[in-house]
């Protein structure tokens, strides 16, 4: 993992706390302990960050186009006060059941992020906590890191022993392990 990394990041349950109800609003997104520091630590270094989300809370009418965009103004804002910035946010709002190609674990989030910052998937790294990002990392053809926040004790509880997925508490230990391999 030398040099220049893309790093793809799930949303919610990795940046910020889960919600069964959908997080619709600002009001709603809380970003976990140390994750938006550690955005900013992975972007100081060096690497471009993207945001790879599914939010099929929009083609439910949950979450209103306009309110989604603000919780991304709000996030960015967020790691650009840490002294980072995050790159790009590729969303898909499809339903579970309306086969895009954009849907994790489709890999359709990953190619447009990658495609758009001038990344192939060798020098990419998706971090995320379901079972749907490692599938779209394998589908894409780059490593995944999981994080045991949000879903991923549960994604943990549930890979095959023989998995060799690396496994962090967090997002701020998945990005110090990125930064101690560069």
């Amino acid at each position: 993992m030398a040099g220049r990394l893309l790093i793809l990041l799930d949303r919610d349950g990795v940046v910020n706390a889960e919600s069964d109800a959908f997080v619709k609003d600002v009001s709603e997104f809380n970003p976990l302990a140390g994750s938006l520091e550690a955005i900013a630590r992975l972007s100081r270094a060096g690497h471009a960050i993207a945001v790879v989300s599914n939010q099929s809370g929009v083609g439910r009418g949950f979450i209103d186009p306009s309110d989604l965009e603000q919780i991304h103004r709000v996030l960015r804002g967020g790691v650009e006060r840490e002294g980072g910035r995050i790159d790009r946010i590729e969303v898909c709002p499809h339903l579970p059941g309306d086969d895009c190609a954009c849907r994790k674990p489709r890999p359709g989030l990953l190619e447009s992020a990658a495609r758009a910052l001038g990344h192939a998937p060798s020098t990419c790294v998706l971090i995320g906590d379901r079972a749907t990002d490692l599938a779209a990392a394998g589908r894409f053809g780059c490593p995944a890191f999981l994080v045991r926040t949000g879903h991923g004790r549960a994604t943990e509880d549930a890979l095959d022993p023989r998995d060799e997925t690396p496994v962090f508490d967090d997002l701020a230990a998945a990005a110090s392990r990125i930064l101690t391999r560069n």
